[in-house]
């Protein structure tokens, strides 16, 4: 738990850096929320820190849960404005395959839950999204596991420089179904 203790505190003193200092000292989880115009910026610094902290758990990451719920996950973000093009698939895949730490899994069976998930989800948006947050409960036993499905969800969906409303709501919804709270990965 240590380790995860230090990797939120860079976090939030990148968070903190890109803010220019505002905020800096209490309050704790207030800075998190601003919708300032370096936003953008602190959440690109965020999916790299994220994407670095993923790659040092790695060979922590290696269960059929976080497996699943990560698939899972990606699934929900590429899905979360209602639906998903044949581009976004492809692009989607792209980024699953190209992760350090999903590399843990033959890419065969992540393609496999992924596009499980986004069929149910094309088919039945409301069916599928609460299968795909079932599958994403499978990994609330294991703290890091937890967190690190939400941090890849946040990858994902950081990969095109842009969070939209839609993939940050998914992403608190998800924080929910793990028991975690959203202002811990500044949702």
């Amino acid at each position: 738990m240590a380790l995860f203790d230090r990797l939120k505190d860079q976090a939030k003193s990148l968070q903190q850096q890109a803010q220019g200092g505002r905020g800096t000292t209490t309050g704790g989880h207030g800075q998190a929320h601003g919708q300032g115009s370096s936003r953008g910026g602190s959440r690109a610094q965020l999916v790299g820190v994220l994407k670095t902290q993923l790659g040092s758990l790695k060979t922590e990451l290696k269960s059929g849960a976080y497996r699943d719920a990560s698939m899972a996950m990606c699934a929900l973000v590429a899905a979360a404005d209602g639906h998903v093009d044949a581009a976004e698939i492809q692009q989607m895949e792209s980024l699953i395959l190209g992760n350090e730490v999903l590399q843990n899994f033959p890419p065969e069976q992540l393609r496999t839950r992924f596009h499980k998930h986004v069929d149910q989800l094309t088919r039945n948006f409301p069916q599928g999204k609460a299968d795909a947050l079932q599958d994403i409960a499978k990994a609330a036993k294991k703290p890091t596991e937890a967190r690190a499905v939400i941090q890849t969800g946040i990858v994902i969906a950081g990969a095109d420089g842009h969070f939209s409303q839609a993939e940050q709501t998914i992403l608190r919804e998800a924080c929910a179904t793990l028991g975690l709270q959203p202002a811990e990965f500044q949702l």
